[in-house]
């Protein structure tokens, strides 16, 4: 070979080792963006889009992979066990969150799913951690596969959303305080960062809530209609002096604030900026305002959309300033639930309704039990829809749990309003259908009840004692989930799907392993 040969054999060697680089480089986005809405609603979603821009919803919906059959694998959701659902890949069963409270058998209080009196609070008096979840996340694996180089931090109106979605091995994780209106966190992720406490002192919404004011965000907001019968109107509400950051995050206005802080983060270098991903999980808000009935805030509800379409056409912009949208993956989906309202309106129309006390069901059978085995506390608690046992005093009467659970059963089921009955003994041992697999996914043996009572819909399932009460509705809940970035092509796919295909769909996407919890398949 002569000298202009090798030379040349090195000049292409060398671009092929720079081309390969790159390529390489390129394998895996530098950021992923985790979007979960808290009660976003695909038919009003698709109704509202004559109010977006073209750069929020409407540039996500036609540039995306967007599944439009999507749903939890477990019942009654709420925002905790949702966001757990969606960064594990699991359900309660495995991953412990059964909900946002639940019954702590040893002290038989209720405790919140992220109390954790070990660690402080940072501008809270809140303790908190993510001692109750289970399993490992997307953040966990990112953390572990890149030997905790990868940024990994969340963002939230509520702390389960934000601690949850953080996992265990986060940077950091941050949410509104409801009662002193500072941006908020724990000292289980470590000590604040700087730009943390400079993004609070900026932005404190306790110094500014008085001044707030939320109304339509343009004109057409009062005059399109999308609701049957309903009487559009202008609004305006300021914030009540006592609870007006918690009316706050139920208001529209809160996702301006979520923006702002993913943006301050990413402006202060936090994510994307090289080429080892990193992982950023933000939540807004799309339910109803200050927890009111959808009759009264019709107009409310279509600003919020409108609101929220802005505020992710601010985020894909910043995104795209700083990384770069063929760089960035990012996921956007629901909670997949709603908060219902009283069922006054079905009496009206001579719709089947009517009240079921947990109160007095848990009292009558205790009596049914001493009438069975003798005198003694038999239930130990209850909570929401669950019935706690006392199984040191069965096993002090030297009684079989299975056999008591059954007699409970059968006692139960003669109670108005109750649907179905779901003992631990059926939930773990019963014979697998359809229906029980989805209340088995939602239960957890740590921290459930040994009862669970599901009662029929239209009815409401009240506890005197702690002045709570809820309306049970089955309606099939539509929402979307949607991938979009990293060089992906649009596509709608109508297959159902769970949305415990999120987390091993981005594992596969940044080359990590799935979270441990996790044992569904990747979407693509």
């Amino acid at each position: 070979m002569n000298k202009r040969q090798l030379a040349t054999s090195i000049v292409v060697y060398a671009a092929f080792v720079n081309a390969m680089a790159q390529v390489t480089a390129l394998q895996t986005p530098r950021l992923v963006v985790g979007i979960t809405i808290d009660q976003l609603r695909t038919d009003y979603l698709e109704a509202f889009a004559p109010l977006y821009g073209d750069g929020g919803f409407k540039k996500l919906l036609a540039m995306g992979q967007v599944y439009s059959n999507v749903q939890y694998a477990s019942k009654d959701v709420d925002r905790a066990s949702a966001m757990a659902s969606i960064v594990t890949g699991s359900v309660p069963y495995n991953h412990g969150i059964i909900g946002e409270d639940w019954m702590n058998r040893a002290s038989l209080q209720p405790m919140h799913c992220v109390d954790d009196v070990d660690y402080r609070g940072v501008n809270t008096p809140d303790c908190s951690s993510p001692k109750n979840l289970l399993v490992s996340t997307i953040g966990d694996e990112l953390k572990v596969a890149t030997e905790g180089k990868g940024i990994v931090f969340s963002v939230a109106p509520n702390k389960e959303e934000a601690i949850l979605a953080a996992g265990h091995a986060s940077d950091w994780a941050m949410w509104i305080d409801s009662y002193s209106g500072h941006w908020a966190g724990t000292t289980y992720y470590g000590s604040a960062p700087s730009w943390f406490k400079h993004l609070d002192n900026v932005t404190n919404l306790q110094r500014r809530i008085s001044e707030l004011e939320w109304k339509p965000a343009n004109e057409y907001i009062g005059t399109y209609n999308y609701y049957l019968a309903a009487q559009q109107k202008s609004f305006s509400h300021t914030f009540d002096k006592n609870r007006g950051i918690r009316q706050f995050k139920r208001s529209a206005l809160v996702n301006e604030e979520i923006t702002r802080a993913a943006n301050f983060c990413l402006n202060s270098g936090l994510g994307g900026l090289d080429d080892i991903t990193d992982f950023v999980s933000l939540c807004y808000y799309a339910g109803n305002w200050d927890g009111k009935s959808l009759s009264e805030t019709t107009t409310e509800l279509q600003d919020t959309y409108k609101r929220l379409d802005a505020e992710i056409e601010k985020l894909l912009k910043t995104i795209d300033q700083l990384v770069g949208l063929d760089k960035t993956l990012i996921y956007l989906t629901s909670t997949g639930y709603e908060t219902h309202t009283d069922n006054t309106a079905l009496s009206k129309y001579k719709i089947p309704t009517g009240n079921f006390s947990l109160n007095r069901c848990a009292a009558l059978l205790n009596i049914y039990l001493v009438a069975m085995y003798g005198n003694g506390q038999y239930v130990e608690a209850y909570y929401n829809n669950q019935i706690y046992l006392n199984h040191k005093f069965i096993e002090q009467k030297q009684l079989k749990l299975s056999e008591v659970l059954a007699h409970c059963e059968d006692f139960l089921f003669q109670f108005s309003g109750v649907r179905d009955v779901y003992t631990s003994t059926r939930m773990t041992q019963g014979a697998w259908t359809p229906g029980i697999s989805s209340v088995r996914n939602g239960y957890n043996p740590k921290c459930s009840g040994d009862i669970t009572i599901q009662v029929v819909p239209g009815w409401n399932l009240v506890n005197e004692e702690r002045g709570s009460s809820k309306m049970q509705r089955d309606s099939f809940f539509e929402f979307p989930l949607i991938f979009f970035g990293y060089n992906l092509e649009p596509k709608k796919v109508s297959t159902p799907v769970t949305v415990d295909c999120i987390a091993p769909t981005i594992a596969h996407h940044i080359r990590i392993r799935a979270p441990n919890g996790c044992s569904s398949a990747p979407l693509f």
